[in-house]
């Protein structure tokens, strides 16, 4: 099965999967299984700050050994909740990614996401690693891309005031995050600049993962289970 929660022997749901050794464990039929556990990278920020505009882009460079995808279009009513961080929406995405990554390739995950949304969840168990990179820029710039932006994305003073606090919060932070945030800052460089980072920042990171050299040309994985 390609649902890491679901036992392949006994069917059993977990609420919490449980990880020795990159092997998972059945709590109720003690079955064991391998898995490709691997890094998972969160390109992140405040709206505004270019992620929508640097991740198509990314997503061109990294296409034969990535997927790129973005967190909103699973944002819908069935898993938007009121409880802080949004647990269900981190939790569907987490599973998404490490059913993905089943097939040799590494996500590079798209969307506004601080590290304790991710980090505490249940599902985290299945990636070696989450690697943090978050796309900013000043209040003034934020500011005027969001109210730039059209009608339909509901961009109201209130709601750019929340991102800004939130911008700024993780601008203060994000050093001292576990793990910590890599910051980018979008306000005067250009969108090439932007993607090259970005680019720079996932290949850095996954060269440095065990199953790096393990991505044929299309990507996928030559490694046996």
């Amino acid at each position: 099965m390609l649902d890491l929660k679901i036992c392949p022997a006994c069917g059993d749901r977990a609420d919490r999967p449980v990880v020795v050794d990159d092997v998972l464990s059945c709590a109720r039929c003690g079955h064991r299984w391998p898995f490709r556990r691997l890094p998972l990278f969160a390109l992140t920020g405040p709206s505004g700050a270019g992620k929508s505009t640097v991740g198509p882009l990314l997503a061109e460079r990294l296409a034969d050994r990535f997927v790129v995808l973005e967190q909103d279009v699973l944002w819908t009513a069935g898993l938007r909740d009121d409880v802080d961080g949004h647990p269900g929406f981190r939790s569907a995405w987490l599973r998404l990614a490490a059913m993905i990554h089943q097939s040799g390739r590494p996500v590079v995950l798209c969307g506004t996401v601080a590290p304790p949304e991710f980090e505490t969840r249940p599902e985290r168990v299945l990636f070696s690693s989450i690697h943090y990179l978050a796309l900013v820029g000043d209040d003034a710039t934020l500011r005027r891309r969001l109210l730039a932006r059209p009608a339909w994305r509901e961009w109201s003073e209130p709601r750019v005031a929340e991102m800004l606090e939130f911008a700024a919060w993780l601008r203060d932070t994000a050093a001292t995050m576990d793990p910590p945030v890599e910051v980018f800052d979008t306000t005067e460089e250009p969108i090439e600049a932007a993607v090259d980072h970005a680019e720079r920042w996932v290949l850095d990171r996954w060269a440095a993962h065990p199953s790096s050299g393990q991505l044929g040309p299309s990507g996928l994985s030559s490694q046996k289970l």
